[in-house]
């Protein structure tokens, strides 16, 4: 590949004749280092992690539920053990866009009846806020109320009379869903849905 003259030679062309040596040398290996840069396969990992972000990006599942989804949602809860109960909690987290925690802790001297008004206690540094109840949800409270047999303070009891938890409005969330046969339905969507709903209201 690279020639140097045979025959008597001084120092100062050798010397002369290693440095051409090694600056065509330096240079092959640049240009092959080069060419397998530009012939290389593109990274595979990068292409799939930007597949699957694209992906999950395409196929995020809704996080809310329409006006026709949210009517079969409360009339599949009537039909639970605690049909009554269940079918006005999903109505009241719906309208009022409460979470989990600030339904379970709604108080039964919160609810005016008189003047179809409900006091609720935002968590997360939210104001306290007072909400008009409008008729099918103020008849619905009310036909709850008459069926209990306790003086429990809170809206929402259990069958062993205590506050509903977390996990059994989950449970008895996604029952009403499974009954509806609508895709699964966390508590959370109900806030969402209150969201889109009042929103599509303009």
């Amino acid at each position: 590949m690279f020639h140097i003259k045979a025959g008597r030679s001084r120092p100062s062309d050798f010397l002369q004749n290693m440095c051409f040596v090694k600056s065509g040398i330096l240079a092959f290996m640049t240009s092959r280092r080069h060419l397998m840069k530009m012939t290389s396969p593109p990274d595979r990992r990068n292409v799939k992690c930007a597949q699957i972000i694209a992906t999950d990006a395409h196929e995020r599942r809704k996080d809310f539920l329409n006006e026709t989804e949210i009517a079969a949602l409360l009339e599949a809860a009537k039909a639970a053990r605690h049909g009554v109960r269940d079918h006005l909690l999903i109505l009241a987290m719906f309208r009022h866009g409460l979470r989990v925690s600030e339904a379970i802790s709604l108080r039964r001297d919160e609810v005016d009846l008189d003047h179809a008004r409900l006091w609720v206690r935002r968590l997360k540094n939210g104001l306290a806020v007072e909400h008009s109840i409008a008729g099918d949800e103020l008849r619905a409270i009310k036909r709850y109320i008459g069926i209990r047999k306790d003086s429990l303070p809170w809206l929402f009891v259990s069958e062993r009379e205590q506050p509903l938890t977390r996990q059994s409005v989950s449970y008895l969330i996604a029952m009403a869903a499974k009954r509806a046969e609508l895709p699964p339905v966390h508590p959370h969507m109900l806030r969402h849905s209150c969201g889109f709903y009042l929103a599509n209201r303009g």
